[in-house]
């Protein structure tokens, strides 16, 4: 009578071994779910959390009467264009009022409704010094009018050579001036701060230069943006960051050299460095409302301490644009580390870093569509794990073909469970299989996955590209509304998850006993049914790129178990046949036999 069959020590360790991952993937990578709503904040409750460059209080100007002639006057719009972005300065303040980039949209709008990313969100300007004058109190430049020497005209056209543009304005004993450099086909902005005469930015030891406001969100969902913003500092080799994922406020004060600043949302970044390292930095963050409320809003501050002008000058490099790898890589090889890797990033960045970015840079410029990359890509990183799978794979198929012999030994030693392992293992030890062998390929595949999703999720060359019937390879693929939300999992099935899910469950049909035991009952649907769950409202360029890598081991696993069937039955073959030295004995033993028999009668 076939028993059914249980879950022998190996299974149970690589069930264990497999939730445990799962549970961490979980725990960790699964989005979000929104925050609970907090109490409107008061409007100086932001002047308490930054209350030298807040919205109200840091424009007002200073009680010395020597700056009374240039804190009133009429603004003006000073545009710049390149062919890279459309930016708007204004002479209260010589601050970005407006920074559209032409190359990238608000996700999910096209057509004539499709609208540029802003990289602005303060009315008042995004950029400003920060300094307490002699007599008075502290100033932000916002609230100076300054005149701009050597413009004819409100515009500036950038297109074969890097142009300036001077802000100058009257200050006491001398001229402050902020001077900006654009360089065609770069998101790159040089920025000059210089004191002509007068020692107002050395008076009180130096100046801040500040960063005011968030990027404003550019996806679809708003709490994907929100997961993904924050704003950060590079001091010491270590980047620190607030981002508001789990608290509503948050400020960090860091002493000592600082080497860049920046504030990021989920694919776009302004970031300040200074060729004279700042004296200490504070980045700060404030979040109002619920995720996915109409009134919901992140404000983000980044401030560098930055020591009196060596030689009345200080020169700064401003990115401000898309988070492409090389670009920002260029601006500062650190940079990138704003991008969060989560629980295990000192193995899954550098994978993303040096492995999946170059690879995809390559392929993106062979191939005419990213969802053809991450098929291609799957393709080289099975071909790469080959070796050490085929193996592995190998090991699996044996495993199929010695399911009698553990059948035999469990009815031999039902009884006893320790003589029922002891024969087990010698079985194992005599063939040459081994039970965990088979958990490998799933093992190495898991650091991969991780920063392929983490790469997804926030690298710009996949946002808004489409496969097939997927919109944006960088978010789900609904092919299918659902009336109602089920936790963990959302209110819509994904396609390319769907078919990952189905192929999965096809992998393990191909790769496990036909026994139909528990063990094979468990695995063959309880993981498909986890990662089906998990990918939902991952990126669907990770469920293709999954789903190709499954159908790949179909067809690798098919094969190797058609090799060891083979090789098996040749095995079985040859043992039923009697050797040539046995044949020998054999007919010898009986010649003698027949002999003797014949001296008898």
């Amino acid at each position: 009578m076939n028993q059914e069959q249980g879950l022998d020590r190996s299974g149970v360790i690589g069930i264990v071994l497999i939730t445990i991952i799962m549970g961490v993937w979980m725990v960790y990578f699964t989005p979000r779910p929104p925050v609970e709503p907090t109490e409107p904040v008061a409007a100086d409750s932001v002047e308490t959390l930054v209350p030298e460059i807040g919205p109200d209080e840091g424009l007002v100007a200073p009680v010395d009467s020597a700056f009374a002639a240039v804190t009133t006057g009429d603004a003006r719009t000073i545009t710049v264009e390149t062919d890279r972005y459309r930016a708007e300065f204004s002479t209260k303040g010589a601050t970005f009022t407006s920074f559209l980039l032409k190359n990238y949209n608000v996700s999910n709008v096209s057509g004539e409704d499709a609208r540029p990313v802003e990289m602005i969100s303060s009315e008042d300007g995004a950029l400003a010094l920060a300094f307490t004058p002699p007599q008075g109190r502290y100033l932000d430049s916002r609230s100076l009018f300054y005149e701009t020497p050597g413009l004819d005209g409100v515009s500036l056209e950038v297109t074969d050579t890097p142009r300036e543009l001077a802000f100058e304005v009257a200050v006491p004993g001398g001229t402050l001036r902020q001077t900006y450099t654009f360089t065609p086909e770069s998101y790159e902005i040089g920025l000059r701060v210089e004191e002509v005469g007068g020692n107002l930015l050395s008076s009180s030891g130096g100046y801040e230069l500040v960063w005011d406001g968030a990027i404003p969100f550019a996806e679809e969902l708003s709490s994907l943006d929100a997961t993904a913003s924050g704003t950060y500092a590079h001091s010491g080799g270590e980047v620190e960051k607030i981002n508001l994922a789990s608290d509503a406020t948050g400020s960090q004060r860091l002493n000592g050299a600082v080497d860049w600043i920046a504030v990021k949302n989920k694919y776009f970044v302004a970031a300040i460095r200074p060729e004279q390292p700042a004296d200490g930095a504070e980045i700060e963050g404030e979040r109002v409302g619920e995720v996915g409320d109409i009134e919901f809003e992140e404000y983000f501050a980044a401030r560098l301490d930055m020591p009196r002008p060596r030689g009345e000058v200080n020169d700064f490099r401003l990115y401000v644009g898309p988070m492409e790898f090389d670009r920002i890589a260029a601006f500062d090889p650190d940079l990138y580390d704003v991008v969060d890797y989560g629980f295990g990033a000192f193995m899954t960045r550098p994978i993303a870093k040096y492995i999946i970015s170059p690879s995809f840079r390559f392929l993106g410029g062979l191939l005419p569509n990213y969802g053809l990359v991450i098929i291609l890509f799957a393709i080289l990183v099975k071909l790469l794990l080959y070796p050490l799978t085929k193996v592995s794979y190998k090991n699996t198929a044996r495993m199929r073909e010695l399911q009698p012999k553990m059948e035999v030994i469990k009815e031999k030693y039902g009884d006893d469970p320790q003589k029922q392992q002891e024969a087990m293992m010698k079985m194992y030890r005599e063939t040459g299989v081994n039970p965990l062998a088979g958990c490998l390929p799933l093992l190495l595949q898991y650091p991969i996955i991780i920063a392929l999703w983490r790469y997804f999720q926030n690298s710009i060359v996949i946002r808004q590209e489409p496969f097939l019937w997927a919109a944006d390879l960088s978010a789900p693929d609904p092919i299918l509304s659902l009336p109602f939300a089920i936790p963990f999992y959302g209110d819509f099935v994904a396609g390319f998850t769907l078919i990952m899910g189905l192929a999965m469950i096809v992998q393990m049909k191909v790769s496990m006993p036909d026994s139909g035991g528990t063990q094979q009952k468990v695995m063959m649907y309880f993981l498909p049914l986890i990662l089906f769950v998990v990918f939902n409202r991952l990126a669907s360029g990770l469920s293709l790129y999954y789903l190709t890598f499954n159908v790949l081991t179909i067809i690798q696993q098919k094969l190797i178990n058609k090799e060891v069937e083979e090789a098996t039955a040749a095995g079985e073959s040859d043992s039923k046949k009697p050797s040539r030295n046995g044949r020998a004995r054999t007919n010898g033993q009986a010649g003698k036999s027949k002999r003797k028999g014949a001296k008898k009668s």
